[in-house]
């Protein structure tokens, strides 16, 4: 076997343990992720499996990053091109409650759950968690901040609260589909936004 074609199998193998450690930590938690556990699961050796991660931390850490790769390709990304400010803040809260409607993770969204898991729990992993979602909140702030800009928001908007009050929503929107499964949470949540935001938000990309 050629080192090209080692290096390939390695990537493939790394991106199938972590696409399986997402989806285990969005329905079990992060501290349900073992190196035995992932290891049983795809039917491999705990030694192949060490090599890529090492230790327990270092998977959950690595998983983490992983989810947050998909959270940003599934809600970001795909309308990253609409106009900077409230368009592009409306259609990033629909794309974010399509994200929790279809469900991209078994478990629901990885990032509400890792955040409740981890509040409590200082170390590298809450750390990190709360990075990315600091991160995110600096990018619906900055929508927000360019919408008052604009005047596409009234003056005396706060974006701060308008931030808190949309992620009130999502979770509440979490909560219903996972726990209550309401099928009407989602234009619920539409909704809530909308009169927020002051234009329609629509779950779809």
């Amino acid at each position: 076997m050629s080192p090209r074609s080692s290096l390939a199998d390695a990537a493939r193998t790394r991106a199938a343990i972590l696409a399986h450690g997402t989806a285990v930590a969005s329905v079990e938690g992060l501290a349900g992720l073992t190196i035995g556990r992932l290891a049983a699961d795809l039917g491999m050796s705990k030694s192949g499996l060490l090599g890529p991660f090492g230790n327990k931390e270092t998977l959950q850490l690595q998983v983490v990053e992983a989810a947050a790769d998909v959270f940003w390709r599934e809600i970001w990304e795909p309308v990253a091109d609409r106009p900077a400010g409230l368009p592009r803040l409306a259609a990033v809260c629909g794309s974010w409650v399509r994200h929790l409607a279809r469900p991209v993770f078994p478990g629901g969204c990885f990032f509400i759950a890792a955040a409740s898991e981890f509040d409590d729990r200082p170390g590298p992993v809450r750390d990190l968690v709360l990075g990315y979602a600091d991160r995110w909140h600096r990018e619906l702030r900055g929508q927000a901040l360019r919408a008052v800009a604009d005047g596409d928001l009234p003056a005396g908007t706060d974006p701060e609260q308008l931030i808190f009050e949309l992620t009130g929503l999502v979770l509440a929107l979490h909560q219903a589909l996972r726990l209550r499964q309401d099928a009407g949470a989602v234009p619920r949540a539409c909704q809530g936004m909308a009169r927020l935001l002051g234009v329609p938000v629509r779950p779809t990309a």
